[in-house]
């Protein structure tokens, strides 16, 4: 015989949250089609879909994202060190929409669990992947019967492309009165990002950011005319993140360095204990040149429904799980 405990962390009732999830229900309708319409775009660029583990012996070392533990292991905070692994491989185009797991990571637009949607493409560099972004985000409006303006938060956003863009020296020199390419401070650089330098964006039209600082090149390589900045892309629309992308390091040593700078980083501010991706780095001797995009999945969701935060697109989050 089997019984169900009455306790449990969670402020809701049962009746709250039968009222919450028929709210939005509308909203995870249209996720599912979201979701399908995108596998779709995909399929139809001749890309690979795969599955990589979710549970993983290492994660990339990275100083702002704390992974979950799992008995020993970590749940994935990303799918990238696998897919690249398969790239190493010989496939040259492939896509994953994930479960992801980051630690601490709560509020309007984050859930510890999340989805994300990352894509590669051999041959190609970051440009392209924001080229592909602008694409999938058309498609996949188009097959929804919204067109190309869709209205957020009370306002039209015209998704027409090309996306403006902009560089990060350019952005912050205009709005915040330093280049961040030539004299990094990186709380400076949040703080400005957030403050100062999103908020100077056409809030009526996507905004594509362009050419990081090195020292916030993480797995993406530097130009090779401009050693001081990496090629490295993020997506605005509607004061959304949505989409990071990079020219692909392919440089084992040099990633090799670049973790174990991460590592000492982490051991040192965060007191955690951090391993390196030997099967990785192994990996990436025969890595081509290529490049790659995250996309979350949640905020495409939260755009193309209108939703002000990410409970209103997923029907489960840490709170009501």
């Amino acid at each position: 015989m089997s019984s169900v405990s009455p306790e449990r962390n969670s402020p809701f009732t049962v009746d709250d949250e039968a009222r919450r999830l028929e709210r939005i229900r509308p909203n995870l309708e249209r996720r599912a089609l979201i979701c399908r319409f995108t596998r779709e775009f995909f399929q139809n660029q001749g890309f690979h879909e795969v599955e990589t583990p979710v549970r993983v012996p290492v994660v990339a070392p990275e100083l702002q994202i704390v992974p979950l533990e799992s008995e020993g292991w970590y749940l994935s905070t990303s799918p990238e060190l696998y897919m690249k692994r398969l790239l190493a491989a010989g496939y040259d185009r492939l896509f994953q929409v994930s479960r992801c797991f980051r630690k601490g990571e709560r509020g309007r637009w984050h859930n510890p669990e999340f989805t994300l949607l990352e894509w590669y493409r051999a041959g190609a560099d970051y440009l392209q992947m924001v080229r592909d972004t602008q694409d999938l985000v058309l498609a996949v409006t188009r097959k929804l019967g919204m067109g190309p303006v869709i209205t957020y938060r009370n306002r039209k956003i015209d998704l027409t492309p090309p996306w403006p863009s902009v560089t990060v020296r350019g952005a912050f020199l205009s709005a915040a009165g330093w280049d961040p390419v030539t004299e990094l401070d990186p709380l400076r650089f949040d703080t400005d990002l957030v403050t100062k330098v999103l908020p100077a964006f056409d809030p009526y039209r996507p905004t594509v950011l362009l050419d990081y600082p090195a020292a916030m090149a993480s797995l993406a390589c530097l130009k090779s005319n401009e050693p001081l900045i990496a090629e490295r892309a993020e997506v605005f629309i509607g004061g959304l993140e949505l989409a990071n992308a990079y020219s692909e390091l392919t440089d084992a040593a040099e990633q090799t360095c670049r973790f174990q700078a991460e590592i000492k980083q982490i051991e040192q501010e965060r007191g955690r204990k951090t391993e390196m991706p030997w099967p990785f780095l192994q990996a990436l001797t025969r890595l081509p040149a290529c490049g790659g995009i995250a996309l979350g999945m949640d905020r495409l969701m939260m755009l193309l429904c209108d939703a002000d935060s990410i409970d209103q697109v997923v029907a489960f989050t840490v709170d009501t799980a």
